[in-house]
C-alpha cells in the first residue's frame, strides 16, 4: 500500500539494478497502524548513480553530500538516501565522516532507536536486525546497540528518545535511560533553536 510516487521512484531504482527499501518512520506508523506524511527510502544506488537515474526530475539537492537526493515525483518530493555508515562526532550532533555502504544493516546500525531503525520492502518483507518491531508492539523506547555511543554521537537524540516516548506513551528502556542522563550536560552543545523544536514536541504531546 505505497503512494504512486513511492513505487514510482522505487521500480526507476530497480531496474537499475539497485536495493531500495523504505525505511525510518514510516515504517514505524505502519506497524502502528497509522497512515504516514511521508515516505523516506534508502538506496544501495550512489547519489552519483541516483542523480543520473531521475535527471528527468526536478531535483531537492539539500543533503547531497550526506548521501540524500529528493526528486520531485507527481508533485511529491521523495526522499532517497545512499546506505551509509557515519563516524566522528566531534560536536555530538553531526558526523565528521560519511561513508557508502551496499548493506541495509550496516545503516540501520547508524540510527538512533529501535523503532526507528527497521526498513520494509513489498517482497523482501520487513527488515528489523534490532527488534524494532517488538520494542514497538511492547511498548519500549531503546537506543540501537550501544546507547552511551549513540547519545555521545548526537545529543539531540536525547530529547528525540523523550519526545517519542510521550508521543507514543512508551517506557525508556533501562540502560538507554541511564545512558541519557549521563550525556544530558552534552546538550549543551545543540543549537537552542534545535533543542527549542524538540521541547515543543515534548510539551505538547498528550503525554
Amino acid at each position: 500500500m505505497l503512494p504512486k510516487h513511492v513505487k514510482r521512484a522505487m521500480r526507476i531504482l530497480e531496474k537499475a539494478g539497485h536495493e531500495v527499501w523504505t525505511v525510518g518512520g514510516c515504517v514505524r506508523d505502519r506497524l502502528r497502524g497509522v497512515t504516514p506524511h511521508d515516505f523516506d527510502l534508502t538506496t544501495s544506488a550512489t547519489p552519483k548513480q541516483m542523480l543520473e537515474l531521475f535527471a528527468d526530475y526536478r531535483c531537492i539537492l539539500a543533503g547531497l553530500s550526506h548521501g540524500t537526493v529528493t526528486p520531485i515525483i507527481e508533485h511529491h518530493p521523495v526522499e532517497i538516501t545512499t546506505f551509509r555508515t557515519e563516524s566522528g562526532y566531534r560536536d555530538h550532533r553531526r558526523p565528521d565522516a560519511v561513508a557508502f555502504t551496499k548493506d541495509i544493516h550496516e545503516d540501520l546500525a547508524r540510527r538512533d532507536l529501535t523503532v526507528n531503525a527497521m526498513a520494509w520492502h513489498p517482497k523482501r518483507g520487513l527488515c528489523d536486525p534490532f527488534g524494532g518491531a517488538a520494542d514497538l508492539k511492547d511498548g519500549i523506547i531503546r537506543a540501537v546497540g550501544d546507547p552511551t555511543r549513540r547519545f555521545d554521537e548526537d545529543a539531540l537524540r536525547i530529547l528525540r528518545a523523550l519526545r517519542f516516548a510521550v508521543r507514543l506513551g512508551f517506557a525508556i528502556e533501562e540502560q538507554t535511560a541511564q545512558a541519557m542522563n549521563a550525556a544530558a550536560p552534552t546538550l549543551a552543545c545543540i543549537a537552542r533553536e534545535r533543542i527549542t523544536e524538540e521541547l515543543r514536541g515534548i510539551l505538547g504531546s498528550d503525554g
